[in-house]
């Protein structure tokens, strides 16, 4: 998978999305390649995880060997679904290795909550830690659990709720993008990161949506596209300014507040030529999140 819009690069969040879609659509062919890339290109076997990104530009073309949790949480949850679809037991072990690594490397405990984090190094500090809420991954982690029995999923989905409950920032009371959990339990929008409910965070409605249709949780995100019209929804909003892109929301982000608002007769498989990587993911992952 070819991130169209940065680069040309690819990483592991595209891999797992790429796998995924390909299960869905029953192409046996293209999940074995994908798989075989990644573990060509990308898997550590020091750690059993993943390099989050390759850059064919760059000598090497790793040269950040940081792990990516969604897209390790992806992979491993692509190869459970192809495991259990097409009767293939060596993708369900490759699964169940892979979420034991990340339970072993991402999942900690921190201010009385079971947590991800967001890669294996850079993100845990003493007096606080940056999670990604858009990593909450629900739909996957419940069939971690399923298959697997494990409590460390039931943990980190309860507790995903809870904090996204309590990541309800500024007017907007929306997520950002990357949140601060400090050591006294209290959140708040990242420093070091623009804060904004933008490309990262509209994931998260997606992964509630797809493991908890019509839940509860989806309250904040309905209360806030409600104020736009569909085809004038701000691609953005900085939750501390109240600043707004002056651009509108790309065809796969459009997906995502289309499922989340009831207009699912718009939501459609066919990819718009205008649509780049990240744009045609989210489009084409919505529609499979509603079947």
């Amino acid at each position: 998978m070819i991130d169209t819009g940065n680069h040309n690069v690819s990483h592991s969040e595209g891999q797992g999305f790429g796998m995924l879609l390909a299960v869905f659509n029953n192409d046996r062919a293209t999940f074995a390649s994908l798989l075989k890339w990644s573990d060509a290109h990308l898997y550590r076997k020091d750690i059993g995880l993943y390099s989050w990104r390759y850059d064919p530009a760059a000598t090497p073309p790793v040269s950040d060997i940081n792990t990516a949790a969604d897209g390790d949480t992806l992979i491993a949850w692509a190869l459970l679904l192809a495991g259990q679809k097409w009767q293939q037991p060596a993708y369900t072990a490759a699964s169940d290795k892979l979420q034991a690594a990340l339970i072993k490397h991402n999942v900690i405990r921190y201010a009385g909550y079971t947590v991800l984090l967001p890669g294996v190094t850079g993100f845990n500090q003493t007096s606080a830690i940056t999670l990604n809420p858009s990593y909450f991954i629900f739909p996957a982690w419940q069939a971690f659990y399923q298959q697997s029995h494990l409590k460390t999923w039931n943990d980190l989905t309860a507790d995903g709720y809870k904090l996204l409950a309590q990541m309800r920032f500024g007017e907007p009371q929306l997520p950002t993008d990357w949140v601060t959990l400090r050591a006294d339990k209290t959140l708040a929008p990242a420093d070091n990161k623009p804060a904004r409910f933008s490309f990262d965070a509209v994931r998260i409605p997606l992964y509630i949506n797809w493991a908890q249709p019509k839940s509860l949780a989806l309250g904040p995100y309905v209360a806030y596209w409600r104020q736009f019209d569909r085809l004038s929804t701000p691609a953005w909003v900085d939750v501390l300014t109240g600043e707004k892109a002056n651009f509108m929301l790309p065809p796969g982000m459009l997906a995502i507040r289309d499922a989340i608002m009831g207009n699912r007769a718009d939501i459609s498989d066919n990819i718009l030529p205008q649509e780049d990587y990240y744009s045609a993911s989210l489009h084409l992952l919505t529609y499979w999140s509603l079947r």
